[in-house]
């Protein structure tokens, strides 16, 4: 694919995936003393607020049978308007629901009956990759900035070869094999049984989606203890430090699986890519440009094209909306872990939002020539009042 075609958005994944319109079911009320239902109040005309309530704890959810993440409605409760905050949690679990139910569409329940199909039958051959054990998967020193969680802590193991792309040592090689054993034991079994399995996504034709092989849970902590605290520093416009969920999966490339992968922005805020092994060449990443959904096929600018190698166990992270795609594994198997981290948060304020210069480089390339025009207009009526001041 030349490097210059325009990119397409990927296409939905058959997962917890965006879109509007979708209406809410689900808890109308509270209880009151004599145990009868009572109606919730309808906060319809209000909006989450634009920036977190610092000073609000929010609720713990872990304790309830949900739909999403316990993380997601703690994470969400911060944006809430005010008069919701001292409502009980039914009624803002009510109204959280009702936002996220708008990008979580009735396919959530055919997704959690695909799950659960898996969980009953699949025998895992590392369960301990199934439970978050920082010391035993992340190297040293990337397990040395997390505690320290400064800045300058990510700066000392992280480069930025090119602005907006970070790259790091993330993963223990131990940890890489126990997964590419799973994944292998994974597919292995869906030979044997003929099980009808979803691919990650419409663009591969092979990988795994490790939320659905039980590792989701692991997955959450991966994102709010070690994504989080860097997206938090990195990539703060588009809500990095509110990353409440994630689509996680393993894609392979090679002679007799996906070979390359077409020019496309991926459906998340921040994605984490790492590569697994194993022995390969080719493969590389191109990179060119962050886009809004309304530049996306705008033209690519020199100075935003970048070239990325990959290395068994390092990290790439980088914005979501960055475009890129992946040149053919010409040799061996190429195999990676992908994150696209979520924010609920973020895509809830970015429907009321228009301007997206804050991070998009072509909104930012023209809201400089407005500026421009703008004083250019302004100095030319400046010295037309000073001509006709001295006439």
């Amino acid at each position: 694919m030349s490097h210059h075609q325009a990119p397409r958005r990927t296409s939905p994944d058959g997962r917890p995936n965006p879109t509007s319109g979708a209406q809410s079911g689900g808890i109308s009320g509270s209880m009151n003393a004599e145990g009868q239902q009572e109606a919730s109040p309808f906060y319809s005309t209000d909006r989450l607020l634009l920036n977190p309530n610092s000073d609000h704890k929010p609720d713990n959810y872990e304790d309830l049978e949900l739909d999403f993440s316990p993380l997601i409605f703690s994470s969400l409760e911060r944006y809430l308007p005010p008069n919701l905050l001292a409502e009980t949690r039914v009624v803002k679990v009510d109204y959280m629901r009702d936002i996220l139910l708008r990008y979580y569409p009735t396919k959530l329940q055919k997704q959690r009956e695909y799950r659960q199909n898996i969980v009953s039958n699949y025998q895992p051959l590392h369960r301990e990759l199934y439970t978050m054990k920082a010391e035993d998967f992340f190297v040293p020193l990337f397990l040395e900035a997390i505690n320290t969680n400064t800045e300058q802590g990510f700066r000392n193991i992280i480069v930025e070869p090119s602005p907006g792309i970070f790259t790091f040592e993330m993963l223990q090689p131990r940890f890489c094999q126990m997964l590419l054993a799973e994944v292998e034991n994974f597919e292995n079994w869906v030979d044997e049984t003929k099980f009808k399995v979803i691919r990650p996504n419409t663009m591969n034709k092979y990988g795994t989606v490790l939320d659905d092989i039980g590792m989701e849970t692991m997955l959450d902590k991966l994102v709010e203890n070690f994504v989080c605290p860097i997206s938090k520093v990195f990539f703060p416009e588009v809500g990095g430090s509110t990353l409440d969920a994630h689509h996680g999966f393993v894609l392979e490339y090679g002679f007799d699986r996906d070979v390359q992968l077409g020019f496309h922005v991926d459906d998340s805020e921040v994605t984490l890519n790492v590569c697994l092994g194993k022995q390969f060449s080719g493969g590389e990443l191109f990179f060119r440009g962050v886009r809004c959904e309304k530049h996306v096929n705008s033209e690519i600018r020199s100075e935003e094209c970048f070239d990325y190698s990959h290395v068994p166990g390092c990290a790439i992270l980088h914005h979501g909306h960055h475009r890129h795609g992946a040149r053919a594994t010409v040799s061996g198997h190429r195999i990676n872990l992908l994150l696209w981290c979520r924010s609920s948060v973020f895509r809830e304020l970015r429907k009321h939002q228009k301007d997206f210069s804050s991070w998009c480089r072509e909104c930012q390339r023209e809201k400089r020539e407005r500026q421009h025009r703008h004083a250019a207009a302004t100095k030319l009526e400046l010295l037309r009042g000073q001509r006709e001041t001295a006439s």
